[in-house]
């Protein structure tokens, strides 16, 4: 089946973004994609706190997530929303990304589980922790391109989180983003590749590209990696839309080649001295 990556470059303007997904659902629609994939925080990208502050708000307020699912309604289509900042019942944020099916439903919730927390050497200093409240733990929904495990951005580093996915039988994941271009050039696509052949699963990753309104800069490159590790779709860093076939033989192909998942031991205790 087809595929949509809707590559971003978000702003400080929900509205303005909440146009910008209005058009690539109707876009993806048209193209013959049967799901949508946005990057992190397609609704709003902005450090400066204050001005942001005024933007966030609980998931059943936010016009940028009615916006998508009216759009996921009107044009009949599944969509990713890879994430928005939600302010939670308890007062503290979320990095919460969302599945909705083609008649505007909610289908999955997912909770950034792993907090980006570092000083970069290109003198960037991320503290997500300070801001956002973790995940509680995985989600898999099932859509009409299959199984899919859910993680955003930072979640890629952490293969546990995969394997459990592809444990309870995923078959492709979705990792949107908003990679720092040092971290982006040198980790994003062999990760990706990684955690598809670990997998032998899909991996959609949409992605935030280029410069934007607070002052930060993104990679881009977006992707969609096969079961065997190629790479199917590479967006560069241009903003946009683009659509991928996701071909499920390729994933009975890789299983049966490489068996991994029928190999998997349970790991017990490390022994010795």
């Amino acid at each position: 089946m087809k595929a949509a990556l809707l590559q971003m470059t978000s702003g400080i303007d929900p509205a303005a973004n909440a146009r910008t997904l209005e058009e690539g659902v109707a876009q993806a629609a048209a193209g013959g994609a049967a799901m949508l994939f946005t990057p992190e925080m397609s609704g709003l990208l902005d450090s400066d706190r204050d001005r942001a502050a005024g933007s966030l708000v609980r998931e059943e307020d936010d016009r940028v997530l009615a916006s998508v699912c009216e759009a996921a309604a009107r044009h009949g289509i599944w969509v990713h929303l890879g994430s928005l900042a939600i302010v939670r019942a308890d007062g503290k944020l979320a990095n919460r990304g969302f599945v909705i099916d083609d008649v505007g439903a909610i289908r999955a919730r997912y909770d950034k589980m792993h907090l980006f927390d570092v000083d970069l050497a290109s003198g960037e200093r991320w503290r997500e922790s300070d801001r956002y409240a973790a995940g509680e733990g995985p989600v898999l929904v099932d859509t009409p391109l299959g199984r899919l495990g859910l993680a955003i951005c930072y979640d890629l580093r952490f293969p546990d989180l995969f394997r459990t996915l592809s444990d309870a039988g995923a078959t492709l994941f979705a990792v949107p983003a908003a990679f720092t271009r040092p971290t982006g050039a040198a980790h994003w696509h062999v990760l990706l590749r990684a955690r598809a052949i670990e997998a032998a699963a899909f991996v959609v990753a949409a992605a935030q590209t280029g410069e934007h309104e607070d002052g930060r800069a993104t990679y881009g490159h977006s992707l969609a990696v096969d079961p065997w590790g190629e790479v199917l779709l590479d967006m560069g860093d241009t903003a946009g839309l683009a659509l991928v076939e996701l071909d499920g033989e390729r994933q009975r192909e890789a299983r049966t080649r490489v068996p991994v998942l029928q190999h998997r031991r349970t790991i017990g205790p490390v022994t010795g001295s």
